[in-house]
């Protein structure tokens, strides 16, 4: 069972691409369906989640792999939107920024202090479902104004940093415990 959430992370990943060529693709429908392949991704990052702390089924490769398969989707879903005219590139920018101080901060802590912290908390949380939403509703409904939509990807994006500082918080915080615990070592003679 301890292989199943790697799976679906992988499923996740793979996900990716199928969710670029049906977002242009020439159907009619083509921005419902990748959502419906959105959807999928999401209840996949949900479901791998779900199983590795119910069967306690955690491992280093599917620590890597789900936040991956997360920001895969995440940077496909904003360029896509942005590509098509639906928000402006200044947002893809932004999260692309934060993904990264985030991706960074936490192989640092990593490297550091060898701690791994929690993949998400209730504020993370909520700026993914919020996130979710908003890039959803822009795709569904396409006669949202330009102000409308920049309003909408500015409180996703303000969410997702507000995340960012909440991780930034508990990332000083290790640091220092670590630095102090080191300075409070003995010096051997």
């Amino acid at each position: 069972m301890k292989f199943v959430p790697n799976i679906i992370s992988i499923f996740r990943i793979c996900l990716v691409p199928i969710f670029v060529i049906v977002f242009f693709s020439d159907r009619t429908d083509s921005h419902l369906y990748a959502v419906l392949v959105y959807a999928v991704a999401a209840l996949s990052d949900f479901l791998d989640g779900f199983l590795a702390r119910k069967f306690k089924a955690s491992s280093n490769l599917g620590k890597f792999l789900d936040p991956l398969g997360d920001k895969l989707m995440t940077i496909s879903v904003m360029l896509c939107i942005t590509i098509d005219g639906l928000i402006p590139v200044w947002a893809v920018l932004l999260v692309g920024a934060k993904e990264l101080l985030m991706g960074v901060g936490g192989l640092v802590l990593h490297k550091k202090a060898n701690v791994e912290l929690p993949a998400s908390n209730l504020i993370g949380k909520t700026s993914t479902v919020v996130f979710f939403l908003v890039c959803v509703s822009l795709m569904i409904f396409r006669n949202i104004s330009q102000w409308g939509s920049i309003a909408l990807i500015s409180i996703a994006i303000g969410l997702t940093f507000i995340s960012l500082v909440s991780y930034l918080i508990k990332y000083i915080k290790i640091m220092k415990s670590m630095e102090n615990s080191e300075s409070a070592e003995p010096t051997p003679p």
